[in-house]
């Protein structure tokens, strides 16, 4: 009895080594995926990321469909990269400007903007978050030493419309000094989060020299997470003289934006920062949403 028990244990303990064996020869076909999915939901674990310098806990992903999205590459070959008209010294008086905004940063997905920018000779503004320009110095840095123009967006994407005198003035201050911090720079234009703004913002802008800016186009890229749709709401909604509101801490907004500068350079717009846009200093404490272009005035016809 006990030499079959023992005959049992054998047969058990080759069994397991077996199947052990078998599982590691078939992991060698099959590469583990670096991101985990859940074998009961199909969705991949609540994740933490971080918005506008807090971290903010993610409802679940669902998991990538069988043909996801092909990614941007943020440096393409120069013979699929068309250049738009270049922006130096551009008069909006007579050529088509646009204005791109991006909003939160910066943060990681930044970098992959900026050589997106970078390889279509493409400038834009920076409305960042004081948080985020304190984690990441550098990517400010490269913005400034790129030609982008910086921006302030409070310090905590704080609330500006529904906080107090302080709390407004500490935040806008607060980021002025950070970005001052990392690039040198003081910048003279700020957006209210949310485009929450009041005569109480409106004054502490005014003391504090800086511009109100806010949109003509919000292609609500932070709830959309579509490139596609992302890109068609931005063509769909510009115009000379137009502000486009997107998100540089969103893959998917980064991913639209090279479509977006094609097909609006295919039309003539010239990329510009807010400063080119209207050519001259903007009055501290004073709302902007776009740069109204007067229409060309038809030649009376003669008799």
């Amino acid at each position: 009895m006990t030499w079959r028990r023992g005959t049992v244990v054998v047969r058990r303990s080759a069994a397991v080594v077996m199947g052990l064996a078998l599982c590691g020869w078939l992991s060698t076909l099959a590469p583990v995926p670096s991101t985990l999915v859940s074998a009961r939901t199909g969705e991949r674990p609540a994740q933490a990321t971080t918005v506008a310098g807090a971290k903010v806990s993610q409802r679940p992903v669902p998991a990538p469909s069988a043909s996801p999205t092909p990614s941007v590459s943020p440096t393409p070959s120069a013979s699929s990269t068309p250049s738009a008209p270049p922006a130096g010294g551009a008069d909006c008086r007579r050529m088509k400007c646009v204005a791109l905004t991006f909003d939160d940063g910066p943060m990681g997905v930044t970098a992959q903007l900026l050589d997106i920018l970078a390889a279509r000779k493409v400038k834009a503004t920076f409305f960042l978050v004081g948080q985020n320009v304190e984690e990441f110095p550098h990517l400010v840095r490269r913005e400034a030493a790129e030609g982008h123009e910086l921006a302030n967006h409070s310090y905590s994407h704080a609330d500006l419309g529904r906080s107090s005198n302080s709390k407004v003035t500490a935040e806008l201050v607060r980021t002025q000094l950070a970005i001052k911090k990392a690039t040198g720079v003081t910048p003279t234009l700020m957006r209210p989060p949310y485009g929450s703004t009041d005569k109480q913002v409106a004054r502490i802008t005014k003391k504090l020299g800086l511009a109100q800016v806010l949109w003509t186009v919000d292609p609500l890229d932070w709830q959309v997470r579509n490139s596609k749709r992302v890109e068609r709401k931005v063509i769909g909604g510009t115009r000379n003289g137009t502000i486009v509101l997107m998100h540089d801490i969103h893959p998917t907004t980064v991913a639209a934006v090279p479509l977006i500068i094609n097909r609006l350079a295919a039309k003539g717009y010239v990329f510009v920062t807010i400063s080119q846009l209207y050519g001259k200093p903007l009055t501290p404490g004073k709302e902007y949403t776009e740069r109204r272009v007067a229409e060309p005035r038809t030649p009376p016809v003669e008799p």
